[in-house]
């Protein structure tokens, strides 16, 4: 009986399989994609052809406000994560297991 137990796995490991990865590492990308996407999404909102000036817009005001540029940052996170964390969320959940 002892046996069976140790051929479960582990509530880590199913979540680790589950995320795609360790839970701060994919919250990282997660949060790195989100801002990202923000970014393309606000440029795409204003004008389609202005995606480059919009990013380089955005670490010219980083560089210039400082601190102050989270702010912004924290509004294209935003606006990314809604169509970034479903999605994630999605595949992960209908994709096919593979492994074990």
């Amino acid at each position: 009986m002892r046996d069976d137990i140790r051929d479960l796995p582990a509530n880590d490991d199913r979540m680790t399989r589950f995320l795609g990865g360790s839970p701060m590492a994919v919250a990282f990308r997660l949060i790195l994609m989100s801002i990202l996407v923000g970014v393309v999404l606000a440029a795409i909102g204003l004008d389609p052809w202005n995606i480059v000036t919009s990013i380089r817009l955005l670490f010219e005001r980083i560089w210039e406000l400082g601190f102050d540029a989270i702010s912004g940052l924290w509004r294209y996170f935003l606006l990314g994560a809604v169509i970034v964390i479903p999605v994630w969320l999605l595949t992960r959940l209908f994709s096919t297991p593979r492994g074990r």
